[in-house]
């Protein structure tokens, strides 16, 4: 919720700053030296006009961005001033997102991409943004597919996009590990992989951090960004992102949530329209106990118990809508690389979806089948 929406807002922004604003007085611009509370905002703007405010608000800029927004560090006392500026659309607290892996996480085979690996697809010529803690570089089932990659953190962008978590490496080899008769194989296999690291090491990082590498993504004109992160609440910022990808081509798609069991709890960015909200399933084609569900979701892929990539060349088996994310992002590169849009490459695989039983709150259109969107004949069927 932005702080323009006064009453909502002011409790948001007390939680977000440890009531650090109570005690600063919103009193408006003309008293921004009369505390030194700081707190981190990101602000949009419709003109030059609020451009210029929120320059003028700023004791320092962290980011700023494409899409008319910038992230700022403000005096507490100066945001009521700064959310009643002609030409402000929105200032709304910096917070933090998590990643969504949850304890140990099969899938290749469940979704068919081994149809599509023996029929020669494998996704070359497309380009996976993982969009997360980063990739380890070394990896030998990713290092043949890496590209490019770049580190938003704390408003600084430098190329320290090594993985120190481990949740990046490992939704990377399910997106797009490399077939080499060794360790595991992706739902693509060789695509490129380029490593966004907006995550730290304890797996969590800034909306304005996230923003800027789904900016990022856009920018360089990928086809795919991979988001297996999230947070309850939205984000105006976040939103602006996913829409700013959205228009220039992107396929994004986002791990639903693991705050299952519920009945309506998809979380962000999944519930944009701009993003492919994925639950996830076990290995039993049933909903998997964690799983958000929800009217937004709009398919479903393997996520309980799932092997893959990890640190330091290893392995490891991990569960989470996280894991089922990939999964789509990897089908998604299949088509892209194919000559679909992002818009068609949506509809195709929610068109091909396999109807598993699942209502459509927690599978979409259904359970991912990477050889139906392809046109392939499955061995299963």
């Amino acid at each position: 919720m932005a702080y323009h929406d006064i009453d909502g807002s002011r409790r948001q922004l007390l939680k977000a700053t440890g009531g650090a604003l109570a005690a600063g007085g919103l009193t408006g611009l003309a008293s921004a030296g009369a505390t030194d509370e700081t707190v981190q905002v990101n602000v949009g703007f419709s003109n030059t006009r609020g451009k210029q405010a929120a320059e003028a608000a700023a004791k320092s800029i962290v980011w700023e961005f494409a899409f008319d927004a910038m992230t700022i560090e403000v005096a507490t006392a100066a945001v009521d001033g700064l959310q009643e500026a002609a030409g402000i659309r929105y200032v709304e607290p910096d917070e933090e997102m998590e990643v969504l892996a949850q304890t140990e996480p099969w899938g290749i085979d469940r979704v068919d991409a081994e149809v599509a690996h023996a029929n020669g697809e494998t996704g070359d010529g497309a380009d996976i943004a993982i969009i997360d803690t980063g990739i380890d570089r070394g990896h030998p089932d990713l290092a043949d597919n890496l590209g490019e990659g770049v580190s938003f953190q704390g408003g600084i962008q430098t190329n320290q996009w090594n993985d120190d978590n481990g949740h990046g490496t490992h939704c990377a080899g399910i997106a797009d590990a490399v077939d080499n008769s060794q360790g595991v194989v992706g739902v693509s296999t060789n695509a490129t992989l380029h490593a966004v690291k907006v995550m730290n090491a304890a797996g969590t990082g800034s909306t304005s951090d996230i923003a800027k590498g789904i900016e990022w993504t856009a920018d360089q004109g990928y086809d795919v960004g991979s988001l297996s992160l999230g947070s309850s609440s939205g984000s105006e910022t976040l939103k602006d992102a996913v829409s700013y990808a959205a228009d220039h081509g992107v396929f994004l798609s986002a791990a639903a949530g693991n705050d299952g069991e519920c009945s309506d709890c998809v979380g962000y960015p999944a519930a944009y329209p701009e993003c492919v909200a994925v639950s996830s399933t076990n290995q039993n084609d049933e909903l998997s106990s964690f799983s958000s569900q929800g009217p937004e979701v709009e398919i479903a892929a393997p996520g309980s118990d799932i092997y893959s990539t990890y640190l330091a060349g290893s392995y490891n088996t991990l569960s989470g809508t996280s894991m089922a994310c990939p999964h789509v992002s990897g089908a998604a590169a299949q088509l892209m690389a194919n000559g679909q849009t992002a818009s068609e490459a949506r509809s195709t695989l929610k068109s091909s979806a396999e109807d598993i039983g699942l209502s459509a709150n927690e599978s979409g259109a259904g359970l991912l089948d990477v050889a139906a969107s392809l046109g392939l004949n499955s061995s299963d069927d």
